[in-house]
C-alpha cells in the first residue's frame, strides 16, 4: 500500500462534533461530504406535504452515511440528516476521498467496499425485508441487527424505518414480550 496516499487520505479527514438535534445535511442540499460516526446516532428523514416527518434510516457508531443522491447522482439530498444525540464524526469530501483512493488500488478497493458496497447492501436489505418479511419479522431482524438503536432511539423513528405505525410497533413489542413469558 502506498503510505503517502494513505497519509494524504488521513490528513484530509476532519473531526466534527454536533449537538443533539443538529441538521448535518439538509433536504435539498447538494453536499457530498461523507460521515463516519465515532459517537452518537443520526437519522435521515424527509418532510412530506402535510409537514409530517418520516424517518428513512438510522445510523449509529461505526456507520457511514452521506447524501447518497449527491454522491451517486449529483442531485440534491432527498433527506435531512439529524443527530439524535450529541455526536462526533470523521468527515471527508467524497471528491477528495475519490481523488486520493484512485491513486492506490488497495485504497480504491477499501473505498468501494467501505462506502459503495455498504450503501447498496443497505438498500437491498431494506427492499428485501419489505418484500419477504412480516412487520413482526422486520422488527425482530432490526432488533437483532441493531440492538443499540432499539434502546436509544424513540419507537416512532424505528416504526417509520420498518414501514409501520408507532401503534403497530407497540403491539408487536407486546406480542413478542408475551411470547417470551
Amino acid at each position: 500500500m502506498n503510505l503517502i496516499n494513505l497519509f494524504t487520505l488521513l490528513r484530509s479527514v476532519k473531526i466534527r462534533s454536533a449537538r443533539k438535534g443538529e441538521i448535518l445535511i439538509a433536504q435539498g442540499a447538494t453536499t457530498q461530504e461523507v460521515f463516519f460516526i465515532r459517537k452518537g446516532i443520526v437519522r435521515s428523514f424527509s418532510i412530506h406535504d402535510k409537514g409530517e416527518e418520516i424517518t428513512f434510516q438510522l445510523y449509529a457508531e461505526n456507520s457511514v452515511f452521506s447524501n447518497v443522491h449527491g454522491v451517486l447522482f449529483g442531485t440534491a439530498s432527498q433527506f435531512n440528516y439529524q443527530t439524535l444525540e450529541d455526536s462526533k464524526f470523521y468527515t471527508i469530501p467524497y471528491t477528495t476521498m475519490m481523488e486520493i483512493t484512485q491513486k492506490n488500488s488497495e485504497l480504491l478497493e477499501w473505498n468501494r467496499t467501505f462506502f459503495g458496497v455498504r450503501i447498496i447492501q443497505q438498500a437491498f436489505q431494506r427492499v428485501e425485508s419489505f418484500v419477504f418479511l412480516s412487520p413482526e419479522q422486520r422488527y425482530m431482524k432490526f432488533a437483532k441487527d441493531h440492538p443499540v438503536l432499539v434502546n436509544r432511539v424513540p419507537d416512532k423513528y424505528i416504526a417509520h424505518v420498518l414501514g409501520i405505525t408507532p401503534v403497530s410497533l407497540s403491539r408487536i413489542k407486546r406480542r413478542i414480550a408475551h411470547k417470551r413469558r
